[in-house]
């Protein structure tokens, strides 16, 4: 294992920087026995049959078994994956990757011509993943072995973009059938082999993983979406690894199993600027004055959590120094009984406890609340299509490209597609385009925070709390890692 806290990459645009460091496997020393099996528990099972254009790349990813070419260190910027190194081209629409020697799961070759292939599946997948949301994508094989992506509009952060597990690569067997199938035919240093339904999978090691051989001989992963039960299996001994764990159950473990990471990860109420309620922007405000996030962060996330401050937390040490106060904000008008409905999902557990106490303090500023509480497969399609007057979410600011901007474009544009505020504002979108259209580091990020400050002057949208990640960790584990952007878990190095 080594540290990726001070290795950089000439070339690379620098973006989001994130606190502290994250081990992260790596070449390292290979295992020298057969290495004890992992017992690894998650959190959310596979909705899409581990496709890796939704959340089950993510999955793929956290479990050692997909890649792309690039990855996020813990600075946030893109370092090597498949790819050796890269540069950006004049025109500044395409980029040159060096594909490093390496083979897929399968015993194939990797090779331009079939990470290209790769790329253009996932360009043209339906619907198109997030961290291809606005952007139009090709690649093609280059001479020696370079693959050349090209975009229609310059696009400074590609290779943040490209370190999405959406975009990891896979072998011309992958594609056979009608959907993409993972099934022995990744990059990883583990192989998934079996999947039992939902309930979990089979991996094993893959002994020609280009980063060197994994200490773990396999992981056997389970997935179990209740938070006390993922608890439980850490204090019993029954997992070495479990995500997710509820900020209630964190103190019933002894201390030295309980991992905190700070993240860019946000929970916030989402008002709905197109409902009857919200859309005047003084009941927004009246709204807004009546959270009370310093009160959230030490009674619901018992301190294990930041008063929400801004859409980019302390997690994203740049953040502090450059943010700019919201202006234009209305001047809040009492509520007069209105009655608005307030949703939210049980899938991370202190989210109904947050939307409860939201809905008391919401009823003394005088509105009437009426709580909605279902699984988030059942909620997103009715909060997005504004069914709601209000959400209370949770948010990884980071994840989709590593890059705060899309983030931004996809959360508060006119266009953007995951707008549980369903905010078209003017202001907004030209802040938010200034910022995608900033290629230095520092002026990036001062046009971010630009941006942040239009958003949060429409009271659109409150920031609640900073989330920290709690991941339980048995004693006899070495290596796992603790990714910021909640995108790996294990890695080469993880062993017991």
């Amino acid at each position: 294992m080594f540290s990726l806290c001070r290795r950089l990459v000439p070339g690379v645009l620098l973006v989001p920087l994130l606190s502290g460091c994250f081990a992260q496997s790596g070449g390292g020393s290979a295992d020298s026995g057969g290495g004890a099996r992992l017992r690894v528990t998650l959190a959310f099972p596979p909705t899409q049959n581990f496709s890796p254009y939704g959340q089950d790349g993510v999955t793929l990813a956290r479990l050692g078994v997909a890649e792309g070419l690039t990855r996020l260190d813990a600075n946030g910027s893109a370092v090597p994956a498949l790819a050796e190194s890269w540069h950006s081209e004049r025109d500044g629409r395409s980029w040159l990757f060096t594909v490093r020697e390496a083979t897929f799961q399968d015993g194939t070759e990797v090779t331009p011509a079939a990470v290209a292939a790769s790329l253009n599946r996932a360009a043209q997948a339906k619907p198109v993943p997030a961290a291809l949301s606005g952007v139009t994508l090709t690649a093609q094989a280059a001479e020696g072995r370079r693959v050349r992506v090209s975009t229609a509009e310059p696009d400074p952060v590609l290779p943040l973009r490209l370190s999405n597990p959406s975009l990891a690569v896979f072998s011309a067997k992958a594609y056979a059938g009608g959907r993409v199938n993972p099934v022995g035919t990744a990059t990883g240093p583990f192989r998934l082999a079996k999947v039992s339904g939902t309930g979990g999978a089979t991996l094993e090691r893959y002994d020609g993983y280009w980063g060197g051989r994994a200490h773990a001989s396999g992981i056997d992963a389970r997935f179990v979406p209740d938070g006390t039960a993922r608890a439980n299996a850490v204090r019993t001994g029954g997992t070495d690894i479990a995500e997710a764990i509820p900020v209630a159950q964190a103190s019933s473990l002894d201390k030295g199993a309980v991992r905190e990471t700070a993240t860019p990860r946000l929970t916030a109420l989402y008002l709905n600027t197109r409902s009857e309620v919200f859309g005047d922007p003084a009941r927004r405000a009246a709204a807004r004055e009546a959270v009370d996030p310093a009160a959230l962060a030490k009674d619901v996330y018992e301190g294990r959590a930041d008063p929400g401050d801004g859409l980019f937390g302390p997690a994203l040490t740049w953040a502090a120094d450059r943010r700019v106060q919201p202006s234009g904000r209305a001047r809040p008008s009492g509520p007069g009984g209105a009655a608005i409905t307030l949703a939210t999902y049980d899938n991370r557990p202190e989210l109904p406890e947050v939307a409860q106490v939201l809905q008391q303090r919401l009823q003394r500023a005088g509105f009437k609340v009426e709580l909605v509480v279902r699984d988030y497969s059942r909620l997103e399609s009715d909060a997005l299509a504004g069914k709601f007057d209000a959400v209370v979410a949770a948010r990884n600011m980071m994840l989709d490209t590593g890059d705060p901007v899309s983030v931004l474009a996809g959360d508060f544009t006119c266009d953007g597609g995951y707008n549980l505020a369903r905010l078209c504002d003017e202001k907004v979108d030209q802040a938010v385009a200034r910022a995608a259209s900033a290629a230095g580091a520092d002026e990036r990020r001062d046009a971010v925070m630009a941006a942040e400050a239009a958003v949060l002057g429409t009271d659109a949208v409150v920031p609640l709390v900073h989330q920290k990640v709690i991941t339980g960790v048995g004693s006899s584990v070495r290596g796992a890692v603790l990714d910021p952007y909640e995108r790996l878990l294990v890695g080469t190095g993880t062993r017991r």
